[in-house]
């Protein structure tokens, strides 16, 4: 079974307000990328990608006037892919919803969300990933109320093999430090936001080790805005939120695996992987990032998987494949990642 993670840029202004698509000659918000363009070339990558279930980052905006799932289906039954049927969990105010597109004759999928609403008693579940986790984000012996901007969407699956897992889609808040004119707002937005960030990924943890300790396969996948060298206060903590959700420093039976995290983050080589790849205005060059990541538990490691970043210049099988190449460039800033386990 082939399970993918991808992050759309701006899927939701392919449609139109009332959700239909539009494959059309305008803009897209791709830059010099046309709607029907970036369409197509999505259309390209998933048929591609060939797997059976994608978790989706940056959806289609769900609100009252138009449907996540009815505008992924559609999306899918323009270009005949597998994929076919769409699963969204909690609805965000981000216009950047987080769902699946699967493949309904492998697997079967359903939104099933766990832990308690508020703030849990000791020794019970984490909160539900729509409610509020409390941590002292300044250490300051005050609690702090932390939310998600885009609640993970939790999932459990069994392949059409009958073999039961879960998985996790995560899109973490960016570290960006939005609203800041001086360099001092800079400074302190950034180092709050990182404070933020790292908190829902110890909230997250929370759950991973629920999963584990249950004896439950699991997949945690998605965008977590987190990597090495992304900005100058990462050394400011201990750790990453990456690492904190892998449980690096913990026992191997409690660990996630991502070996491009393992890579990066090890820095036992000089070339790093990467997922996104950015234009930046003021230097006139591209920055690229590994921000993508399939975590999987430590039984499902040992089914010796196979993960894939779908690079157009780092993968030959992609390069050298000059549609694909060019249809991964256009379709968003972001690259699929795939993970190949027998399930």
């Amino acid at each position: 079974m082939r399970i993918a993670t991808y992050n759309v840029e701006w899927f939701t202004n392919l449609f139109d307000k009332h959700g239909a698509l539009l494959a059309d000659g305008e803009w897209s918000s791709r830059y010099n990328v046309t709607r029907a363009d970036q369409l197509d070339s999505l259309g390209i990558v998933f048929t591609a990608m060939d797997a059976d279930a994608v978790m989706i980052i940056e959806a289609p905006d769900n609100n009252r006037h138009r449907k996540t799932v009815q505008m992924l289906e559609a999306f899918a039954a323009r270009y005949e892919l597998r994929t076919r049927k769409a699963l969204l969990g909690y609805e965000n105010e981000t216009q950047q919803e987080i769902a699946l597109l699967y493949d309904p004759d492998k697997l079967t999928v359903e939104h099933d969300p766990i832990g308690m609403p508020e703030q849990p008693i000791e020794g019970m579940a984490s909160p539900r990933f729509d409610s509020s986790y409390r941590i002292d984000l300044n250490i300051d012996a005050t609690l702090d109320l932390v939310r998600f901007s885009k609640p993970p969407l939790e999932i459990a699956a069994t392949s059409v093999a009958g073999k039961s897992f879960r998985m996790i889609g995560v899109h973490v808040k960016s570290k960006a430090p939005h609203g800041a004119s001086t360099e001092a707002q800079v400074r302190r937005l950034a180092i709050e936001n990182r404070r933020k960030q790292l908190a829902q990924c110890i909230w997250l943890r929370e759950r991973v080790l629920e999963h584990l300790q249950a004896g439950e396969s699991l997949i945690v996948l998605g965008d977590f805005n987190d990597g090495p060298g992304l900005d100058e206060y990462e050394n400011l903590f201990g750790r990453s939120g990456v690492e904190i959700v892998l449980g690096w420093d913990e026992p191997r039976e409690k660990r996630l695996y991502d070996p491009h995290a393992r890579v990066a983050f090890g820095k036992k080589l000089a070339a790093m992987p990467s997922t996104a790849r950015f234009y930046l205005d003021d230097q006139g060059a591209y920055f690229s990032a590994l921000l993508d990541y399939v975590m999987v538990s430590p039984d499902l490691r040992t089914l010796s998987p196979t993960w894939r970043i779908w690079h157009p210049f780092d993968d030959t099988r992609c390069y050298c494949v000059p549609e694909l190449r060019e249809a991964l460039l256009a379709a968003s800033d972001h690259f699929p990642v795939t993970v190949d386990l027998p399930l």
